[in-house]
């Protein structure tokens, strides 16, 4: 084990992407992003992917010598092209593009098309934050959910994020899900172990439902509230319109998966909307009624405001550094 800061890390990363023919400019967005994610105790999103893009690199599934650039441009619309790279700086500039439109026009919409796995999709909103205005994200990825009804994977886990700015210092509201029952790693946790998984987590090949993780893994997840209602593989196809459709972007079915070495390039989607609430309540009156909401919330004992352990966990990470593995660390180096 040994305890680095965040600092450190961010240089382990971006070195250890740019040696798998990342540009500068790509691994350094793509190491402040996992960073960030592994200090919020995120590690499913946080270093452990480093030997994957790594590996999309070298192989041909990520172009590493893209720039991303604003594409199209109407108004308060426009659409950034990744160009088949990593997604975190594409996205960077999707969110700077929408915070400076939504100054002009009191709201903006920019999507990422021919993109890649977006990380933490709540950490690409908090520049809206910081600037004032509310901010909205959504995703799709390579296929492991079913449509309503349907036995084989169409839509990806497809998060869903809001984040509201508070008054002051305060941590803002930052709301991220993904619509899947329950996360992939989870399956892949239960396989490793050798245990059963609940009912209404899974489907196998076959789109029976199943307990065992591995019959899961090599079928499809299901969506939130699957096992009584349509709602979250509705919700799935919201999202999944949203950055694809309107964007033009690649469909879930259409990318190979993320956990796979060899395969396409996704060319998936994410889109990001932009508030300014001086265009409507007015800064001050939205920041009131917040502050009203958070304080009936907190009423009672047991609610945990969202975003809240995150951002304890990353002010730690701030102040004492990260703890890695030796086998994280020896995955960054190459070795």
């Amino acid at each position: 084990m040994a305890r680095v800061t965040m600092d450190e890390a961010r240089g382990l990363v971006a070195a250890a992407l740019q040696a798998a023919g990342a540009n500068a400019a790509m691994a350094q967005a793509t190491a402040r992003a996992l960073v960030l994610a592994e200090a919020q105790g995120l590690a499913s999103h946080g270093l452990s992917r480093v030997p994957q893009y790594s590996t999309h690199l070298r192989n041909g599934r990520v172009n590493g010598a893209a720039v991303p650039g604003v594409a199209k441009s109407k108004g308060a619309a426009a659409i950034v092209d990744a160009q088949e790279g990593l997604a975190f700086a594409a996205c960077e500039l999707a969110v700077k593009e929408a915070v400076a439109r939504a100054r002009e026009f009191g709201i903006a919409i920019v999507g990422v098309t021919n993109s890649h796995h977006c990380g933490v999709v709540i950490d690409h909103l908090r520049a809206a934050a910081e600037a004032g205005m509310v901010g909205l994200g959504f995703a799709n990825s390579p296929s492991a959910m079913p449509a309503a009804g349907g036995k084989h994977p169409i839509f990806g886990t497809n998060p869903i994020a809001a984040i509201f700015p508070r008054r002051g210092d305060a941590v803002p509201l930052m709301i991220d899900l993904s619509l899947s029952e329950v996360a992939r790693g989870k399956l892949m946790v239960a396989a490793k172990d050798g245990k059963a998984i609940p009912a209404g987590w899974a489907l196998d090949a076959q789109g029976n439902p199943t307990t065992d993780p591995k019959a899961g893994l090599a079928g499809s997840m299901l969506p939130i509230g699957a096992v009584s209602s349509p709602k979250g593989a509705m919700l799935a196809l919201v999202v999944e319109l949203l950055v694809t459709a309107l964007i033009g972007a690649n469909f879930g079915f259409e990318a190979s998966s993320f956990f796979v070495d060899e395969g396409n390039r996704p060319r998936i989607g994410q889109t990001f909307i932009v508030i300014d609430p001086g265009a409507l309540a007015g800064r001050e009156g939205f920041l009131d009624r917040v502050e009203v909401l958070v304080r009936e919330m907190l009423v009672d004992d047991g609610v945990r405001l969202p975003g809240a352990r995150r951002e304890a966990l990353l002010v730690t990470a701030q102040s004492e550094g990260l703890e890695l593995g030796d086998a994280v660390i020896k995955s960054l180096q190459g070795r």
